[in-house]
């Protein structure tokens, strides 16, 4: 007779099972909130630079946050001065917010990033951990914000003290199975059509085998791939192939 799995082991199970982001992402943050974070924010891009986190647009972000505190935070690239994205960017772990407390109150925060801190104040964001996941491109950075508007940072401290190693492996496996799942950037979603032009060129075909083979002039097949390379905001084709074959795109099995 099996083991009986445990709650963590089948909740494990049912994630990775999970046929879309949508579903895999509902199941995380209700988990999260479970613990006391009822705000999470997780990025993954593969554009990032040396020095900048890279073109937000080429990101991919979930977050349960206010449209209030996104729209300065995200849109308005406050971001990018955020101390767990700069910490995010050279280090692989996790840290605990009440670091950054400390550094602020120590006065260790430049002047663009305490002007982080204090809107995170403002909107009550002051306890929670970060997890920056393992990379092995330099162009890659992953990460999860977990926040709490409910707990103080102690209190927080002693939910990752008791149980740190279970929510960290929750969001390892959550991490990893939204990366095997395909995904839109920021409304860049290309057309049946586009995509599969895209597809035969990934496979080799060039324009004239891609019209003999839809039965299409060669300049109609031409116009999809220029439409596939604005709706990417791309140069090239090639970049057009590496963004959709990097969200998981193509040759996608529907059950």
């Amino acid at each position: 007779m099996s083991k009986r799995a445990t709650d963590t082991e089948q909740f494990l199970l049912d994630l990775m099972i999970q046929p879309d982001i949508e579903n895999a992402w509902s199941k995380l943050k209700d988990r999260m909130a479970g613990y006391g974070f009822d705000r999470v924010l997780y990025a993954a891009t593969r554009f990032r630079t040396d020095h900048t986190t890279g073109d937000l647009r080429d990101a991919f972000i979930l977050t349960n946050y206010p449209k209030e505190f996104t729209d300065p935070y995200l849109e308005g690239g406050l971001f990018r001065d955020a101390p767990m994205v700069r910490w995010a960017m050279q280090n692989v772990g996790t840290l605990s917010w009440g670091e950054i407390a400390r550094d602020a109150s120590e006065g260790r925060l430049p002047p663009e990033v305490m002007r982080v801190v204090e809107f995170n104040r403002k909107h009550g964001i002051v306890a929670g951990y970060g997890i920056s996941f393992p990379r092995h491109s330099v162009r890659a950075g992953h990460g999860i914000g977990l926040g709490s508007t409910t707990m103080t940072q102690a209190e927080a401290d002693a939910i990752w003290a008791s149980s740190g190693n279970e929510i960290e492996l929750i969001c390892h496996v959550t991490h990893l199975t939204f990366l095997s799942l395909p995904y839109g950037l920021h409304g860049r979603n290309l057309t049946n059509r586009q995509r599969e032009v895209l597809e035969l060129i990934a496979d080799g075909k060039t324009v004239q085998d891609i019209a003999v083979l839809l039965k299409k002039s060669p300049a109609t097949i031409e116009k999809h791939l220029r439409l596939a390379r604005k709706e990417l905001n791309v140069e090239t084709t090639a970049q057009a192939i590496l963004k959709i074959s990097i969200q998981n795109q193509f040759f996608m099995y529907d059950p």
